[in-house]
């Protein structure tokens, strides 16, 4: 979906069809979304919302409302599903669907495409962007270059053609970090990368990341597709392949560990509620401390066994929060993110040590969710959390990643 937050919002207020809209933002928040007139004064994902407002003095900022976004995008993912029932949903508004078996019904990749942009216009109110490949990555980066409401198809015969000459900061999972490290080497754009023989790569980026980046340089992608995902607790814009996480820029900068560990709290239950609706583990459990000075630290901490319970990524969230203690300055920003994600075996979980006592936090967990699915997301509160300063407005503060 094209600028996903922002268009639900202003679909609901077409007098801001043409005024430069953020979702987020806020005093302290950060940019969750930002429209195209938007973008055209930089605005974009993740930036303070003191530093858009300064871009744009006139800008628009909304608060996310997930009590709108979450029903529109199951729906659209269900419009997706009446064209394959192989939609791997990536969030709430991103899907990689393959269409290898429609094609007798619905005609070639290009026709399908335009017939879902124009569902999705016609029945959601919102425009979308199609990548057509025969690689999920290089369907992403597709889809990429489509924006706004566009199609590009990307044929194996004219990769080398269309995508060698782009930056390599275009490949899928290629961050601003990865960017900038092979602009220092001297690889610029994609060719520069496919022109180097793997076995050099390898030894100048570590046997994965080398290995990984000349295969996406060829459009070797062999990732296959899992039906399913995590479409009703979708993480939202840029998040990394194989992870899902939250974070929270707090009302008030703060030196306090209990009021840092029950955000840590309510982060890990946000989190691990996603992963179970989309039947997914991880094992590897990661936090994030931004300080007043805005310097960022991250920490992360791989579990026994992958897991899907609050308690597990709370505890491990804890002890990684111990590790930046004491502290240097004050905090404004904490996250947690579970990465290393695989589909949930099927009765699967944590495996119990020898010896070790089932406390029954899966089950907890499985009652909290069926309570929330219920009754909504203030059905039930965590004994710890009472008291302290959550609202459901504080959304509105919330990047999820």
């Amino acid at each position: 979906m094209d600028a996903f937050y922002a268009s639900v919002a202003i679909r609901d207020r077409p007098e801001l069809e043409h005024v430069p809209v953020v979702v987020g933002g806020g005093h302290r928040g950060v940019v969750l979304s930002a429209n195209y007139p938007a973008r055209r004064y930089g605005i974009r994902s993740g930036m303070s919302g003191g530093e858009a407002r300064r871009l744009c003095p006139r800008l628009v900022e909304v608060p996310p409302d997930f009590g709108v976004l979450t029903p529109v995008s199951k729906a659209i993912m269900e419009t997706f599903r009446q064209f394959t029932p192989v939609v791997e949903v990536m969030s709430l508004d991103e899907a990689f669907l393959d269409v290898g078996g429609a094609e007798r019904l619905f005609g070639p990749p290009e026709v399908i495409a335009e017939r879902i942009r124009s569902r999705v216009r016609a029945e959601h109110g919102i425009t979308c962007s199609v990548g057509i490949a025969a690689a999920v990555s290089v369907a992403k980066l597709a889809s990429r270059r489509a924006k706004p409401d566009g199609v590009l198809a990307i044929p194996p015969e004219r990769f080398v053609a269309i995508v060698h000459p782009l930056d390599v900061g275009e490949l899928y999972g290629v961050g601003e970090a990865t960017r900038q490290r092979l602009h220092r080497l001297g690889l610029v754009t994609v060719g520069d990368v496919a022109r180097i023989p793997v076995a050099e790569l390898r030894r100048m980026l570590g046997g994965h990341l080398g290995g990984k980046l000349h295969a996406l340089a060829w459009g070797a992608d062999r990732s296959e597709l899992a039906p399913g995902g995590a479409g009703a607790f979708g993480y939202g814009e840029g998040v990394p392949e194989g992870s899902m996480g939250a974070q929270h820029t707090l009302a008030a900068d703060t030196r306090d560990r209990d009021r840092l560990a029950r955000e840590l709290l309510r982060l890990s239950a946000r989190v691990t509620a996603r992963l179970r609706a989309a039947d997914k583990v991880g094992r590897t459990v990661a936090i994030t401390t931004r300080w007043s000075d805005f310097r960022t630290i991250s920490r992360s901490r791989t579990l026994p066994e992958p897991t899907d319970v609050t308690h597990d990524v709370y505890e491990a969230a804890l002890l990684l929060l111990d590790t930046v203690f004491p502290l240097r300055l004050a905090v404004r920003l904490v996250g947690v993110r579970v990465e290393g994600l695989r589909p949930r075996r099927e009765g699967g979980g944590r495996q119990l040590a020898i010896g070790e006592a089932d406390p029954g936090w899966p089950d907890a967990d499985r009652a909290v969710d069926r309570a929330t699915s219920r009754f909504g997301p203030s059905a039930v509160a965590r004994g710890s959390l009472l008291g302290s300063d959550y609202r459901a407005r504080g959304l509105s503060r919330l990047k999820d990643g």
